[in-house]
């Protein structure tokens, strides 16, 4: 009797390690297998823009902060105006500033972010001369979540009249603005209706936390003459990318890092060597997160226009093999976020079956690719201007202008971002 309880025990004993190692062996298991972030399906939502003639979307990010700004036109009127994404939808729009002598550009768009003080920063476009070759980029901040703005200033200060545009803002070390632009002070016109000639210039500039500025550089002194360029903040500091020009005219993406308070020589992320004598009005795309980085760009060959993504995980000092994004063809206007998994979802304009379209991809850094998606149909044409993305947490939001609306129409809509193993 003694031996069987003896027995019975020792099973029981086993029975319950046996299990504990099966329960551990499942936790392992489940600890062990990667999380893999997918987007759920796109939804549109109410966009706070006008319901005519608004457009020149763009969209910032600052931790939990996203801010969506456009333009709005009435006659010869343009307004700047931004809405921030709550957790009801948009909030009221505000107003930044508004002028009868902006420069409005379909691809050298405007923008208001948020630094990590709390405070903004925006930016615009203003006419310097009666060239359609002439404009300043004019800057304004505010402290009281954009009830009032400072005295627009411009970050150049060479008093040319000449093009100064396509800039990207950014959180500079120190809680100051940092920004780059594409700057012509070199670029003159033989008449003052005919396209300018020299070189563009890629140029910085850093601002502290009173709206004063500190410094003006040149990051490099021939670049492409109107391809947006893109700027992010790795866990080691600023990084831009744009499209530089050669002598030869090879125009292929490269980068510059803010190092010590200097921007490193730019270095190609690809040498597509696309020799093209003439700007394509197609800029890169960057994400980035701690070391990790992602960078979209549009390139061209044998005619067909295509979208590739390459990855970074030393802070954009080198990138991975590109890896193809589009579909059949595309026409660029490139986004692109990393998501919490080290894979970026890049968007861009697919053009297939006499369609364009917005569409998105998840692509790892493998290299696998998810199905595309279509966010919207979108024209084809310059009117549409460049498609938007962002993420703010678990949560894709999508910017657009619908140019099939009379006058033109700013729409928004969003993509939840799920885990594996969640709901």
């Amino acid at each position: 009797m003694i031996s069987d309880v003896r027995t019975m025990k020792r099973v029981v004993i086993f029975v319950i390690v046996a299990a504990g190692v099966i329960a551990a062996v499942i936790a392992a298991r489940k600890m062990a297998a990667p999380v893999v972030w997918q987007v759920a399906e796109v939804q549109p939502i109410d966009a706070p823009a006008a319901a005519t003639g608004s457009a020149q979307p763009q969209l910032s990010v600052q931790g939990d902060t996203l801010l969506l700004s456009w333009i709005e036109l009435l006659n010869a009127d343009a307004t700047l105006k931004f809405a921030e994404r709550t957790s009801t939808g948009w909030s009221a729009a505000r107003k930044v500033s508004a002028g009868r002598d902006w420069f409005v550009n379909w691809a050298d768009v405007p923008s208001v972010v948020r630094l990590t003080d709390g405070s903004l920063a925006a930016h615009w476009l203003q006419e310097s001369a009666s060239s359609p070759y002439a404009y300043d980029l004019r800057l304004a901040f505010s402290k009281d979540d954009g009830q009032s703005w400072t005295q627009a200033t411009s970050p150049h200060h060479d008093g040319t009249p000449t093009e100064h545009g396509f800039a990207s803002l950014f959180q500079a070390p120190g809680a100051g603005l940092g920004l780059v632009w594409l700057d012509g002070r070199t670029m003159r016109a033989a008449k003052p209706d005919e396209e300018p000639s020299g070189s563009m210039g890629l140029r910085a500039a850093v601002f502290d936390r009173q709206g004063v500025q500190v410094s003006e550089t040149v990051v490099d002194d021939r670049v492409c003459e109107c391809c947006p360029t893109a700027a992010a903040v790795t866990s080691e500091g600023p990084i831009v990318a744009f499209r530089d020009r050669s002598q030869d005219e090879i125009r292929d993406i490269s980068v510059s890092r803010l190092v010590d308070g200097r921007w490193s020589e730019p270095v190609p992320v690809h040498r597509d060597n696309w020799q093209i004598n003439a700007c394509p009005v197609n800029g890169p795309a960057l994400g980035a997160s701690g070391r990790d980085v992602a960078i979209a760009w549009f390139t061209v060959a044998d005619d067909v226009g295509h979208v590739f993504v390459a990855f970074s995980s030393d802070a954009a000092r080198t990138f991975s093999a590109p890896v193809r994004v589009d579909d059949v063809s595309a026409l660029g206007r490139v986004d692109v976020e990393l998501l919490p998994d080290g894979a970026a979802i890049v968007s861009w304009m697919e053009v297939a079956d006499k369609r364009s379209e917005f569409r998105i991809r998840r692509v790892d850094r493998s290299g696998q690719r998810s199905a595309s998606t279509s966010v919207a149909g979108i024209n084809a044409t310059r009117s549409s201007g460049y498609p938007r993305m962002a993420r703010r947490g678990n949560e894709l939001v999508f910017a657009w202008t619908d140019t099939e609306a009379v006058g033109s129409r700013v729409r928004t809509a969003t993509a939840r971002l799920t885990a594996s193993g969640t709901r």
